[in-house]
């Protein structure tokens, strides 16, 4: 079964042809970088308004570089939540009309359930695991008992890693994506320079939550109390020290979940899956089994919409084409398998 998958939930135009939810035929991605460079973040009018423009272009290129036409597809994917109401409708509408269109099946796919699927395009991942869906959105961590059965047992209480990353780099002008440009910058600072400090949340809903707000604060505003002496205050040490701190409040969440649960698989997806100080950090653990998608696959891209998508089609499930957009999902239910949260509708 060969499925045509497209994302647009945030800022990349995306589209990927991918046969029986692993092999991927073609794989495009417009990035829209560059636009909102100035701004030192995404602006929604601008992203929605891309999408119109690209979105018929990528599909095309991504037929041809498969050497396919729309006919020799199967079925048709797009992501209807959450994200950027905006981008969203513009995939999504597109989607739902071209397999009207051609009268081929649609499903609508969770963005998050496609970044978790992201490492099984290369891999073969048995259930359940333990998995890390850390991104510019969100931060989870869940035991994951099938392909859109998620078990939420940790959150974040404000705000994601991925936009930590990016308010510090924003409030230092170093440049927009800022997860990017820390992680290149922290190679040449040592992490020592500075303590900051991890939010101490050891019991009860909260003890696999996350927090970013309080070293978000520490990291901009209140930098010469944690400073070490002997280490000069530049921004390659300013970035070692905040993605070390940011990483470990991540890694020490997850590892608890491990002793707790006993599950020794740990899968990441996301766009900071590809920081490199995490994957070192997780690679470090001789006792786990770590499983990361290739970087091409860690940002927003159509291959992971399609592959889950092949899931939910070999299962018999399919979207009408009634189906909405929702830029938000209900709040996470700790210890039941969300599927109000994660599944289709």
């Amino acid at each position: 079964m060969k499925v045509l998958g497209i994302e647009s939930s945030c800022d990349e135009t995306a589209c990927a042809i991918v046969e029986d939810g692993h092999k991927i035929i073609s794989n495009v991605v417009a990035t829209q970088i560059p636009f909102h460079q100035i701004y030192k973040g995404v602006v929604p009018e601008i992203a929605s308004r891309k999408h119109i423009e690209w979105i018929e272009p990528v599909v095309r290129q991504a037929l041809t570089e498969a050497n396919m036409t729309i006919d020799e597809v199967d079925a048709i994917a797009a992501t209807n939540r959450p994200g950027l109401m905006g981008s969203l409708l513009v995939g999504m509408t597109f989607g739902k009309t071209l397999a009207w269109a051609v009268n081929k099946p649609f499903i609508a796919i969770n963005h998050m359930l496609g970044h978790m699927y992201a490492a099984h395009l290369e891999n073969d991942i048995p259930y359940p695991y333990l998995g890390l869906l850390v991104s510019g959105g969100h931060s989870i961590i869940a035991k994951v008992n099938g392909f859109d059965d998620l078990e939420v047992l940790g959150t974040t209480i404000d705000d994601s890693v991925g936009e930590a990353f990016d308010k510090v780099a924003k409030f230092y002008g170093l440049g927009y994506p800022g997860g990017v440009i820390i992680d290149r910058l922290s190679q040449k600072g040592d992490p020592r320079a500075a303590f900051f400090p991890v939010p101490k949340m050891d019991k009860g809903d909260h003890r696999y939550d996350v927090s970013f707000s309080g070293l978000k604060t520490a990291v901009i505003h209140q930098l010469d109390m944690f400073w070490r002496d002997g280490y000069e205050k530049t921004n390659e040490n300013i970035a070692a020290a905040f993605q070390e701190t940011a990483c470990k409040t991540i890694v020490s969440r997850l590892l608890r979940a491990v002793d707790d649960t006993g599950l020794k698989t740990v899968v990441a997806g996301g766009g900071v899956a590809a920081n490199s100080r995490l994957r070192s950090m997780l690679a470090e653990r001789t006792d786990l089994h770590c499983i990361f998608p290739p970087l091409k696959l860690c940002g927003d891209n159509g291959a992971m919409i399609a592959g889950v998508a092949y899931h939910f089609l070999a299962r018999g499930d399919r979207s009408g084409l009634d189906t909405v957009a929702c830029a938000r999902i209900p709040q996470f239910k700790r210890g039941l398998a969300n599927l109000e949260a994660f599944g289709r509708r």
